[in-house]
């Protein structure tokens, strides 16, 4: 499941800390989640796809190392990022 340029730019602009924003932590975090979301889906249909597994553990370790950055550089952010994308259960 390919992300599409529309649901990128989306996602930017909903996660976006300014105007010019297109890297900050939180826009990061947020297309890691929509990429780890459709590659979980591809691996329910094939479950035998060990490469793309291979892919979503680095894709998770990155978010979290993500996340980690953020919950230590300001607990605020963190708080409310991981409130909107529904993480913490």
């Amino acid at each position: 499941m390919v992300m599409t340029a529309d649901r990128r730019k989306e996602l930017i602009t909903n996660y976006r800390t300014n105007t010019t924003d297109t890297g900050s932590v939180e826009v990061q975090v947020a297309l890691l989640t929509e990429r780890i979301t459709a590659m979980t889906q591809h691996l329910k249909t094939h479950p035998k796809d060990n490469h793309s597994r291979r892919g979503l553990t680095k894709m998770v370790a990155r978010r979290t190392h993500l996340l980690t950055y953020l919950r230590d550089k300001d607990v605020e952010r963190y708080k409310t990022l991981i409130e909107r994308l529904e993480l913490r259960k």
